[in-house]
């Protein structure tokens, strides 16, 4: 896969590492000359110029990327950027960089944001995923306002220990999509049981999140 990053700071170097390593082909865009640091990425193709500006897209060329990451410092950059690939280059999904949480609002398919990552928020909600049992903790928004990935840890007098996923009556719009259980993560089966102490992950649109609080933590 072809992953576009815009901004090559400390950012965008580290996803093009983690990247690189899992075998994509990577192309790291930046405007500053102090930013380009060929040694510190080497596998990767790196592009002194503009991501705002389309010309720099052309000889990026933007076309040919499966996936466009904006993680610029700049929070008008990274939308300027995600517009473009997505609007004039096609682009299948584009990841956005949220630096300031009073502009998450705008990180949306209005854009040509698929994903929204915001640093702010995702450590707060880490925060209280740590330290909340029984609780939902959104993790992360995909199309925002659609969907959200949502974790929570199933509290010990949870009426749903013992239950068969496939025996519960989920809200609509929601899918349980990971447990982690002693250290390992599982694909949950309808014949899986939820026990007490279980991280549950759900993707789930927002409207359905206090149903879905509701439902696991009902007594």
């Amino acid at each position: 896969m072809r992953v576009a990053i815009a901004g090559a700071g400390a950012v965008g170097r580290s996803i093009a590492q983690e990247l690189l390593e899992n075998g994509h082909e990577i192309l790291l865009i930046d405007k500053s000359p102090k930013a380009i640091k060929v040694e510190m990425v080497p596998r990767a193709e790196w592009l002194l110029a503009d991501a705002c500006e389309i010309a720099s897209l052309d000889d990026a060329a933007l076309e040919r990327c499966q996936v466009v990451v904006a993680s610029t410092g700049d929070d008008k950059a990274n939308l300027v950027v995600s517009l473009l690939a997505k609007t004039e280059y096609g682009v299948p999904r584009v990841v956005a960089r949220i630096n300031h949480p009073k502009n998450e609002w705008l990180f949306n398919e209005s854009w040509g944001v698929d994903v929204a990552v915001s640093t702010p928020r995702l450590l707060s909600a880490l925060v209280e995923e740590a330290v909340s049992v029984g609780d939902l903790v959104r993790l992360m928004t995909f199309r925002q306002g659609e969907a959200n990935l949502v974790e929570l840890t199933l509290p010990e007098d949870a009426p749903l220990g013992g239950e068969r996923v496939g025996s519960v009556a989920w809200p609509r719009d929601t899918a349980l999509v990971a447990i982690l259980r002693e250290g390992r993560v599982l694909v949950p089966s309808a014949d899986d049981t939820l026990e007490p102490g279980d991280e549950l992950l759900f993707v789930a649109s927002q409207d359905v999140e206090d149903e879905l609080a509701e439902l696991l933590n009902s007594r």
